[in-house]
């Protein structure tokens, strides 16, 4: 079972799979896995366009949450970004997942006064 599969707070809208392999192909050195022991217990998918930075696909091993992993990642993501120029970090949450709008507040994340639209260009 993939990591975003049994992490409770990811859900699967898009088809993660795909874009991990389409992240891969466009910038690998901004999808980070957190390893212990061997095992995968975390991961983050960043991204950049030249004009903001992106975060997606934050997800910790549920029996690993509250050790850090989560902050170690965006802190890590942080700096790439920062280091390749970007002046800004955007990220989605789904409105109605609380716990994780308070884990990005604690990150220094603000509410952004914005609508998120979006249109599908490939069918998951």
């Amino acid at each position: 079972m993939a990591l975003w599969q049994e992490c409770d707070l990811v859900r699967s809208w898009n088809d993660p799979g795909k874009d991990i392999a389409r992240t891969g192909n466009v910038r690998p050195d901004l999808f980070l896995v957190g390893v212990r022991d061997g095992v995968i217990v975390a991961t983050v998918m960043a991204g950049y366009d030249g004009h903001r930075g992106w975060i997606n696909y934050l997800a910790v091993t549920p029996t690993m949450r509250r050790q850090g992993y989560g902050r170690a990642l965006m802190q890590e993501a942080e700096r790439r970004l920062r280091d390749t120029g970007c002046p800004k970090i955007n990220l989605q949450i789904r409105s109605a997942n609380a716990a994780v709008v308070a884990f990005y507040g604690a990150l220094g994340y603000d509410e952004d006064a914005v609508v998120s639209m979006g249109k599908r260009l490939e069918h998951d």
